[in-house]
C-alpha cells in the first residue's frame, strides 16, 4: 500500500532515530508485534498528527489519542512504551508522547517530563503529580455518588428498609433519627436508596438490573431484634418510608484503563438515560443492555448506531424502518454483570434510547476493504 506524502515524510525523518528509540529486546519484540497487529501509516493515523506532543494539565487520554489517531480506541495498537519507565501506562502533565517508526508501522512512545527537584547534593524528590484521566471523570464520579445497580432485584426483599421516622415522621432529613426493619450489620456509614428504574432487555424480557438512587447516608446507633435505629448524617432528598438501607458501595473508579475496542463482537442497545433525558449528547451517561457476561470491561468503546427513520411505503402503505447510521461513540466506565453504564464520548447526531450499540471493529473492517 502506498504511503501518503505526510506519512512518508515522517518515516524519512524518523528512520534515523529508530535505533536509539527502541531500547532493548523488549521493545524489539513490541515492534514485531506492532508490525503484525498494529496500524499502518495509512490506516487510522491522523493526517495532521504531530511528531511530539507535550501533555498539559486538563488533558485526557482520549484527547491525546484523538491528536494522533482517527479512532481513539486504537491507542493500545500503537502504544509501545519503554519498559524501563515506572508505571508506563500512567501519563502525567509534562510527559512527551512521540510518534516514531517501528518496523514500518507507526508507534507512540513516552518520555517522562523533568519532574525532579534537587534539595541537596544527595537528596532529590519528585513533586506530586496526578496522572491524566482516561476520560472526563468529574461527571462520572458525581453520577456514581447518586446511582448504583442491583444485579439480582429479587434480593431487594431481604434488604433493610425504612419503616418510620422519629416522632412518627413520614419523611426525615439530616440529623433526624429513623427506624429500619431488617438487619443492619456492623458500623460505619450506610446508604439510603430509593428504588429507581427497572432495566429490562427489550428483546428477551430478561430483567438486567434494578437502579437505586441515593437519597442520603446514615449511621447505625443500635439494633434491637429486627429493628435498626439510625441517624441520618446527610441527605440529598427527603428520606421516606420504604427507602432501602445498604452498606455504601465501593465507588472508587478505575482510572487507569485504556480506551480500546472489546475483545469480541458486542451488540446491544441503549437502555435508558438516567434522569429521564430523552435525547442524548456528548458527555452524558447512558445505561447499556450489555455487561461483564457479554465481555464488557471498563474502557471498552462501542459505536452507537442511530435508528433509521420510520417511513411509510408510498405504494403499499406499510411501515418501513430505514437503515441506521453510525452516529457516536460511548465508553464503558462501570460494567455490572448484565448491564453497564457508559459515557458518550462523541455524537455526530442526536442519540436516543433504543439506538443500537456494537463493537467498532466492524467499521474499521469496512474502511480497510
Amino acid at each position: 500500500m502506498r504511503q501518503t506524502g505526510c506519512a512518508a515524510g515522517w518515516r524519512q525523518r524518523l528512520k534515523g532515530r529508530v535505533g536509539t528509540l527502541l531500547v532493548g529486546g523488549a521493545l524489539g519484540l513490541a515492534a514485531t508485534l506492532a508490525q503484525a497487529q498494529g496500524l499502518s501509516w495509512e490506516d487510522g493515523l491522523r493526517g495532521d498528527a504531530p511528531d511530539r506532543y507535550t501533555v498539559v494539565r486538563g488533558d485526557t487520554l482520549w484527547d491525546i489519542s484523538g491528536r494522533f489517531l482517527q479512532h481513539p480506541w486504537q491507542w493500545p495498537e500503537v502504544w509501545q512504551v519503554n519498559p524501563q519507565i515506572e508505571n508506563p501506562h500512567l501519563i502525567y502533565p509534562g510527559d512527551v508522547v512521540y510518534l516514531y517508526d517501528c518496523n514500518g508501522r507507526p508507534c507512540l512512545g513516552l518520555e517522562r517530563g523533568q519532574g525532579m527537584v534537587r534539595l541537596s547534593p544527595e537528596v532529590r524528590t519528585t513533586p506530586h503529580r496526578e496522572a491524566i484521566e482516561p476520560i472526563p471523570l468529574d461527571a462520572v464520579r458525581h453520577f456514581l455518588r447518586e446511582h448504583r445497580v442491583i444485579d439480582d432485584p429479587e434480593a431487594l426483599d431481604e434488604l433493610a428498609y425504612v419503616v418510620a421516622g422519629d416522632d412518627g415522621r413520614l419523611v426525615s432529613g439530616g440529623g433526624d433519627r429513623l427506624y429500619a426493619r431488617g438487619r443492619v450489620e456492623g458500623g460505619g456509614r450506610f446508604g439510603i436508596y430509593r428504588v429507581g428504574e427497572r432495566y429490562v432487555d427489550s428483546a428477551s424480557g430478561e430483567l438486567l438490573g434494578l437502579e437505586l438512587e441515593s437519597v442520603g447516608q446514615a449511621r447505625r446507633l443500635r439494633q434491637e431484634e429486627d429493628i435498626a435505629v439510625l441517624e441520618v448524617t446527610s441527605s440529598s432528598q427527603e428520606v421516606r418510608n420504604d427507602d432501602i438501607v445498604l452498606p455504601l458501595e465501593d465507588r472508587r473508579l478505575v482510572t487507569e484503563f485504556l480506551p480500546r475496542a472489546p475483545d469480541r463482537e458486542v451488540e446491544g442497545r441503549i437502555l435508558a438515560v438516567p434522569g429521564g433525558v430523552r435525547f442524548i449528547g456528548r458527555l452524558q451517561v447512558v445505561a447499556l443492555d450489555r455487561g461483564r457476561r457479554d465481555g464488557l470491561e471498563a474502557g471498552h468503546v462501542l459505536m452507537v448506531e442511530q435508528r433509521g427513520e420510520l417511513v411509510s411505503d408510498p405504494r403499499t402503505g406499510e411501515a418501513l424502518r430505514l437503515p441506521g447510521e453510525d452516529a457516536g461513540l460511548v465508553m464503558v466506565f462501570r460494567p455490572y454483570e448484565k448491564m453497564s453504564y457508559g459515557l458518550v464520548m462523541q455524537a455526530s447526531r442526536t442519540l436516543s434510547v433504543g439506538d443500537r450499540i456494537h463493537s467498532p471493529q466492524r467499521l474499521l473492517d469496512t474502511a480497510l476493504r
